[in-house]
C-alpha cells in the first residue's frame, strides 16, 4: 500500500531535509504533504483546534510532528491524532525527559532527534516496516537509563507540556555570541535545524573538515559542548 505523509515542521530547510529521509526510507512513498505550523496541519487532517482528527476516505499514514511551532506545541497535535489510524512520529532537536516523556504519553509513536545522520533517520524510520517503534539512539539508551535506574514511576509526573528550562540572561553567552563570525553564524543556523557535517559542507560548499572547525570554534565560544546544547541556546537567545 503507498504510504501517504504528512509534515508538520516550521522550518522550511529542514521540512525539505525530511522530506529526503522519508523518500529514502520508503519505496511506496505515493505524496508527502507539508505544514508549517499547528493551524495548517489541523486544515489538512480536517479537524478545528481542540478537536479530534477523524480518518478520511484517503488518511495519512504517517505524519512527522515537530514540537515548537509558531502557534503552539506539537504536543497539541498528538493529542488531537489520539483517534487517527497514523504511526506519529515526533522529530525535534530536544532529548531530555521534559520533551520525551511528555510526547510518548500524548501518544508519539516514535521520537527522533533531528541533529542524527540521514543513514540513521532513515534506519530509524524503515523500523516502522519491521513492527520496531522508531527512536534515535540517544531516546532508546535514555529510556533504558530511566527505567532501569528504577525511575519508571516518574513518567506520570512528565505529562505537563514540556517547558524547556529557563536559559538565564549569561552576557558572557552574548557577547559570545556577538563575536561569531559570518561563518559560524550560518553553521550555527544549520547545525540548530539538525543537519549533519557533510549536509553543511555540501550547503555552504566547503569541506567538511572546514565545518567541523567551525563547529568548534562554536562550542568554544558559547561554552556548550554539543550541537544539541548549540542549538537550544541559539533558539532561546534569538541567534538563529
Amino acid at each position: 500500500m503507498a504510504v501517504k505523509v504528512l509534515i508538520l515542521e516550521d522550518n522550511p530547510v529542514a521540512r525539505g531535509f525530511l522530506c529526503r529521509v522519508v523518500r529514502e526510507s520508503f519505496s511506496d512513498v505515493s505524496s508527502i504533504t507539508e505544514a508549517g505550523d499547528l493551524d495548517a496541519a489541523r486544515q489538512l487532517l480536517g479537524h478545528s483546534a481542540g478537536g479530534r482528527a477523524a480518518p478520511s476516505d484517503d488518511p495519512y499514514q504517517l505524519i512527522l510532528v515537530d514540537l515548537e511551532l509558531p502557534d503552539g506545541s506539537g504536543l497539541e497535535l498528538l493529542t488531537e491524532l489520539a483517534s487517527y489510524p497514523a504511526t506519529r512520529i515526533v522529530t525535534t532537536l530536544y532529548s531530555d525527559d521534559d520533551h520525551l516523556f511528555p510526547a510518548l504519553q500524548c501518544g508519539a509513536d516514535g521520537y527522533l532527534l533531528k541533529e542524527d545522520r540521514f543513514e540513521v533517520l532513515v534506519e530509524e524510520l524503515q523500523k516502522i516496516v519491521r513492527g520496531q517503534p522508531p527512536l534515535s539512539p540517544a531516546i532508546a539508551r535514555r529510556l533504558l537509563t530511566h527505567f532501569r535506574s528504577g525511575d519508571g514511576g516518574s513518567l506520570g509526573h512528565a505529562h505537563a507540556a514540556p517547558q524547556a528550562a529557563p536559559v538565564t540572561a549569561a552576557p558572557p553567552a552574548v557577547l559570545d555570541h556577538e563575536r561569531l563570525t559570518p561563518r559560524e553564524s550560518e553553521v550555527l543556523t544549520y547545525l540548530s535545524k539538525g543537519f549533519t557535517i557533510k549536509e553543511i559542507a555540501s550547503l555552504m560548499g566547503i569541506k567538511w573538515f572546514t565545518v567541523n572547525d567551525h563547529i568548534k570554534s562554536i562550542y568554544k565560544k558559547l561554552n556548550v559542548s554539543s550541537r544539541a546544547e548549540a542549538a537550544v541556546l541559539a533558539s532561546k537567545q534569538g541567534l538563529v
